[in-house]
């Protein structure tokens, strides 16, 4: 298994070589690559103490960061080492603070894994929630160094847990210690044969704890919203915004909106103002404005929608009507606003949590999105119950970085 694997890879990585041809993306995950050893070993020296934390993306990264700063804190005199394996994550993170350098993942490789272990020689490692490359993984259990997974969680239709799954579960056994977020996770895990498994829950809940300590002000948003009620609009897709259009063309002229859109190129970003009758600025546009003037304010930049949840009353949250489904609820969860989704959220815990518990409410046509926004809107004992619903549900959650601090060495 472990010779197809590695040939898989090889000729994977030649195909990729071509596609990037063809492929913005897959242009920037091939060329990123490719100074990876050379930034390594420009900013680590053979004396120096470091700790590496790998993420898939960026939601897995969102989701490492309180452990990232806390490990940083813990330990100040190791350098921290931080990869990504996709674009989408390494482009918009590759400038953070919080690490000592950050670069792309070398692809999976046998030569790849012995290199980039010699250059970084890390004293402890952690992969954030799932990615679990078998060649990295067995050069890390060769060489002794404690491998932690945090924010863990597995699946019955993993291979881990199937008949052929033999290679994959050998992989496994390089983790010191597996801190996952459910009780499901553990019992697979335990299923078999690892008992070195403990439920810590999910970082995120301290990463959006965290969010309330820090200083949300966004005077522009401030002069918008004007002390009017405001909905505001994240991450949202086409398919959302084709009935939240329609909701606000025919909304009340005291209410206002925020649009902040998953896709901020210029073409989806005229579509959407097109389609709007209320008076409507892009932030793009913003100066010279009197923003209070403006009914609909639409976010053509990225960085700043965590701050803008704060000024929320109403938080329509984007992706329920694709797949895998919504996108990160806790954000606007962490500020007390009640939330509103599309039908698909079944892959998401605290989705399913928080529309069991009715913080959350799960629309999936026009006529429901209406009655739910009708009824927040003009309701503001129902809107302060599901909002303090969504805030008690992230308080309850968070602990998970201590515990995991607690049980490393």
């Amino acid at each position: 298994m472990s010779f197809i694997y590695n040939f898989i890879l090889l000729f994977a990585s030649q195909l990729l070589k071509i596609l990037a041809l063809f492929s913005p993306k897959l242009n920037l995950f091939v060329e990123g690559r490719k100074s990876v050893f050379e930034t390594l070993k420009n900013n680590i020296q053979e004396f120096d103490k470091t700790i590496w934390f790998h993420a898939a993306s960026l939601g897995e990264y969102e989701q490492g960061l309180p452990v990232i700063e806390k490990v940083k804190q813990k330990y100040p005199n190791h350098k921290i080492i931080i990869t990504f394996f996709s674009p989408s994550g390494y482009e918009v993170r590759k400038n953070n603070t919080v690490g000592d350098v950050t670069v792309y993942l070398p692809l999976d490789m046998i030569s790849n894994a012995k290199q980039f272990l010699k250059v970084v020689h890390p004293e402890m490692v952690f992969f954030i929630k799932y990615e679990f490359w078998p060649n990295y993984l067995k050069q890390l259990k060769n060489q002794n160094i404690n491998t932690y997974l945090i924010s863990g969680i597995f699946r019955e239709n993993q291979a881990f847990f199937k008949w052929y799954g033999g290679f994959y579960r050998k992989a496994l056994k390089t983790f010191t210690y597996f801190f996952v977020q459910n009780e499901s996770s553990k019992l697979l895990l335990q299923s078999i044969g690892f008992e070195n498994v403990k439920i810590s829950g999910d970082t995120r809940f301290d990463r959006v704890v965290a969010i309330l300590e820090k200083d949300n002000t966004l005077d522009f948003i401030e002069q918008f919203k004007n002390n009017q009620t405001t909905i505001v609009i994240g991450s949202s897709w086409p398919k959302d915004e084709e009935l939240l259009v329609n909701f606000i063309n025919q909304a009340a002229d005291n209410v206002k909106f925020i649009i902040a859109p998953h896709n901020i190129k210029a073409e989806q970003i005229t579509n959407i103002k097109s389609q709007i009758t209320k008076s409507s600025l892009l932030f793009s546009e913003k100066s010279n404005f009197d923003l209070s003037s403006f009914n609909v304010f639409v976010i053509d930049t990225i960085g700043i929608l965590t701050k803008i949840y704060s000024y929320a009353d109403i938080a329509y949250v984007g992706g329920g009507f694709g797949n895998p489904g919504v996108h990160n609820l806790l954000e606007p969860a962490t500020f007390g606003i009640p939330i509103v989704i599309g039908p698909n959220y079944s892959h998401f815990s605290e989705a399913i949590a928080l529309v069991g518990l009715k913080g959350c409410v799960s629309i999936k046509n026009q006529s429901e999105l209406n009655d739910a926004f009708n009824l927040l809107l003009q309701n503001e004992e129902e809107r302060l119950e599901k909002g303090h619903i969504c805030s008690t549900f992230v308080q309850m959650n968070k602990g998970a970085t201590e515990q995991i601090l607690n049980n490393i060495s």
